[in-house]
């Protein structure tokens, strides 16, 4: 997978700044505050740093955002950096100076002089995010980063404080390797290779084959695959450091590619169908976090792997599959493939593990993308408690989500004249109807959340945290709530 950059932190020392190599990286507040790191580069280079922030352009800056300096007089760097930065930043702005810090680091070392800034921890988490690069299958040299050094007042607290940002970031990192990998590389064989390596980490992972599918009755999902050469597979990840108590479950799609099957997509723009498993690549994430911060809690991670392909053996619009819950189901389109996995998933993840509550991620469908564009998920939930405290964590690490309607009223919907119910209903409330399908296969005692994640999974521009491709977005998110419900 993509290394995460590795941040030195060490005790400030001003007496190193002059000769210090690379880039050099100083605050000042939106007053035009210097502190002791800007103060001494400012000396050293001849008070350049406070005509600059004396300046309109500086004024103009908004909070979080940096500068480059090149060729400084008096130092040894090439270059120096001022972030905007007050001594007491919130969490998003300082996540951002750390992103704004990224776009700016190269091969060479980077000084990050912190000193007694307040949420330094959360600075190299925004830059640990955004110094990321998808470039394995380009035959130029990969995108390196140097060295980066944060000196602080208080390193060793910063250090361990930092921790659980660095396992973050290993999980998102992982998410977007999985979104980001071609459909030839990432197929349903190595797509349960790269969990099973997680074993490493300290996860029990089980790969159920299809021979075993097939016993447990999971037609639904089966019949997804069944027009591929690929072999569908389940794969269940396991975390235990909550001792006996009844897991949190999270489920994912990991359709590898969908190109509708008969029902076939237009070939304009099906080549972004590689990331149709975003939800799948969400929850391994997520399970790579929690192993690499030991996580005090019980969670399972399952994830049914598919590939979506026409061919005389693969599912036909009207016919009728029976799901391991024993709902038949009508298969109008083929191409609404993702809730058909799910389905079994879901009622497997109940019947084996009786989780306390569960969530599932996929890039369902087209509608919630119509509906909330690429600024937010959308949350679908039979729990105001669980829904209310997944927007909670979103929103604390700046995950953009947003609640759904649900009711019986749609239901009628997903009436079938030939099963009991069909997959598809047509455009109306789309993402809201498939939510409702979901919900069929959830028992009414289990507490449960449907984030569709169409919208945010990958995208066509840079975000804060992010270049264009995957986002990794939903692996804070939910390891937040985890840490914040279900640990101690």
């Amino acid at each position: 997978m993509s290394d995460p950059i590795q941040i030195q932190f060490k005790e400030t020392d001003l007496n190193r700044v002059a000769d210090a190599p690379g880039v050099i990286a100083v605050f000042v507040d939106e007053d035009g505050k210097l502190d002791a790191g800007a103060r001494k580069v400012n000396t050293l280079t001849r008070k350049a740093i406070a005509r600059l922030a004396a300046g309109e352009p500086f004024k103009a800056m908004k909070l979080g955002e940096a500068t480059q300096m090149a060729y400084p007089g008096g130092l040894a760097a090439v270059s120096v950096v001022v972030v905007k930065l007050p001594r007491n930043p919130d969490v998003a702005t300082a996540r951002a100076a750390g992103a704004a810090l990224a776009k700016v680091h190269s091969g060479v070392p980077m000084l990050i002089l912190a000193g007694a800034i307040r949420r330094a921890d959360e600075i190299a988490l925004g830059m640990a995010l955004r110094c990321y690069a998808f470039e394995r299958h380009q035959t130029h040299e990969p995108k390196s980063y140097g060295p980066v050094t944060m000196m602080a007042s208080k390193p060793e607290a910063l250090a361990k404080s930092a921790q659980n940002g660095a396992a973050v970031t290993e999980g998102v990192f992982f998410t977007r390797d999985l979104t980001n990998e071609p459909a030839n590389v990432l197929t349903t064989d190595d797509f349960a290779a790269r969990l099973a390596a997680m074993q490493e980490l300290g996860l029990d992972v089980e790969i159920l084959e299809e021979d075993a599918l097939k016993e447990l009755g999971m037609g639904a999902l089966l019949c997804v695959g069944q027009g591929s050469a690929s072999p569908s597979k389940v794969v269940v990840m396991r975390w235990n450091g909550g001792g006996s108590e009844a897991p949190f479950a999270l489920v994912g799609k990991g359709v590898v590619f969908d190109t509708g099957g008969i029902s076939l997509k237009p070939g304009a723009g099906m080549e972004d169908m590689t990331m149709d498993m975003g939800g799948a690549g969400v929850v391994a994430g997520v399970m790579r976090t929690l192993a690499l911060r030991k996580a005090k809690a019980n969670v399972v991670g399952l994830v049914g792997l598919v590939e979506n392909m026409p061919s005389g053996t693969a599912t036909r619009p009207g016919d009728v599959v029976t799901s391991m819950k024993g709902t038949t189901i009508e298969v109008i389109n083929t191409d609404a493939e993702g809730r058909l996995v799910l389905a079994d998933v879901l009622w497997y993840a109940q019947d084996r593990f009786k989780p306390r509550a569960m969530i599932n991620l996929a890039t369902l469908t087209g509608a919630i993308v119509i509906a909330l564009g690429h600024e937010n998920a959308g949350v679908f939930s039979n729990s105001e408690a669980l829904a209310g405290d997944f927007l909670k964590a979103a929103d604390a690490e700046g995950e953009g989500a947003w609640r759904m309607p649900m009711g019986p009223a749609y239901d009628k919907q997903l009436k079938s004249q030939y099963g009991d119910i069909r997959n598809s209903v047509g455009r109306p409330a789309g993402a809201i109807t498939a939510a409702q399908f979901l919900g069929r296969f959830v028992n009414d005692d289990v507490p449960w959340c449907h984030l569709d994640i169409a919208g945010v999974a990958s995208v066509k521009s840079e975000t804060t945290f992010a270049p264009k491709g995957a986002t990794g977005w939903g692996v804070m998110a939910l390891n937040r709530l985890i840490a914040d419900m279900y640990e101690g």
